[in-house]
């Protein structure tokens, strides 16, 4: 099997994306039309999520057919409804004898600050796609959920940096992990290998302070734990969330699966800085196909590196947009 470093990777995961670019929104689905065991970690304090409660043990349903991550914060999770109807035409559902009722679990995250605060990911656009969900590489960057995705907002939208959604996966003997997530946390973004910073809020001078080790980059957590830092903590808005889907061919039951997605959590504490605030809704869903036999552990803890290498992807193939400069660009500088 040739990788192409994507969820997609993983036989039975198709992904596609829709977006508004002129309205900086967007979100990507993950289908999986026979169904996948699920399961969910959500470790923010802002979090918009749908179906989640389904994707915990002691629940009836054990399978999810679609993860749909969006934009627009509580407005995005009309998205899913769009996913249904696109998998209520297929024949694709949990039987309940009366129908077959698609289980599509949500996650949102909050761009309306960067393009229009007005237009929305809907059901339409949820619908729209499902018709673009594909076996090939992800398209990662300013597309789906990540279009309208930033990081570093302690200072506010205007010392943001753009950041998108990124994908990645990794291959142990017959298994697969992947991952795709939509970058927009209120931290930094660290390059777990330089430890560097490679996204995140911008410096500038205020009150005759410097914050920040760097002229470019502030660091988030530095500027928290300083006196003025703290008093504009406490006025930090909660435009940001990390969300995204883990999914692997390896054959895990409800449990396994849900103690996966908070193995992958570890993914974004090792990339981003601070992770899990109460200003961000992180949330990880967890989708398993049942070809192999693997042992959790092992896909837990290729899972949160897929995750890593997600959120570096999604840095590095996002562009400028919104008036934000992004990594590409700098560079280039």
């Amino acid at each position: 099997m040739i990788l192409n470093n994507s969820i997609t990777d993983v036989p039975g995961i198709f992904v596609g994306h829709a977006q508004n670019q002129e309205a900086q929104t967007g979100c990507s689905v993950v289908l999986c039309p026979k169904g996948a065991v699920s399961g969910v970690s959500q470790t923010g304090g802002a979090p918009g999520t749908r179906e989640t409660d389904a994707m915990r043990p002691m629940h009836l349903v054990q399978k999810a057919h679609a993860v749909i991550l969006s934009g627009g914060s509580a407005f995005g999770l009309d998205a899913a409804s769009g996913v249904m109807r696109y998998l209520e035409e297929k024949g694709v559902g949990f039987n309940t004898g009366a129908a077959k009722v698609p289980i599509v679990a949500s996650a949102v995250l909050f761009d309306l600050a960067l393009g229009s605060a007005t237009l929305r990911p809907d059901a339409e656009m949820g619908y729209q796609s499902c018709l673009a969900a594909n076996h090939e590489a992800v398209v990662q960057g300013n597309v789906g959920a990540g279009t309208g995705a930033s990081a570093g907002k302690i200072f506010g939208m205007q010392h943001a940096f753009k950041t998108g959604i990124g994908s990645a996966s990794f291959k142990i003997g017959q298994t697969v992990v992947g991952a795709l997530i939509a970058v927009n946390p209120f931290g930094d973004i660290i390059d777990p290998q330089s430890q560097k910073i490679i996204a995140g809020a911008r410096s500038f001078k205020t009150l005759g302070i410097q914050w920040g080790s760097t002229d470019y980059f502030a660091d988030t957590l530095q500027v928290m734990a300083s006196l003025a830092g703290k008093t504009i903590l406490q006025l930090a808005g909660m435009s940001n969330t990390v969300i995204g889907v883990v999914a692997t061919n390896a054959r895990l039951n409800k449990e396994e699966t849900n103690k996966v997605a908070q193995m992958a959590q570890d993914g974004i504490a090792r990339t981003i800085s601070p992770a899990h605030t109460m200003m961000d809704g992180d949330t990880i869903f967890a989708l398993a196909t049942g070809e192999h036999k693997e042992d959790v552990n092992i896909v837990g803890a290729y899972a949160a590196r897929a995750v890593a290498s997600a959120i570096i992807n999604a840095v590095k193939t996002a562009h400028p947009a919104g008036g934000l400069p992004a990594y590409f660009d700098k560079e280039q500088e």
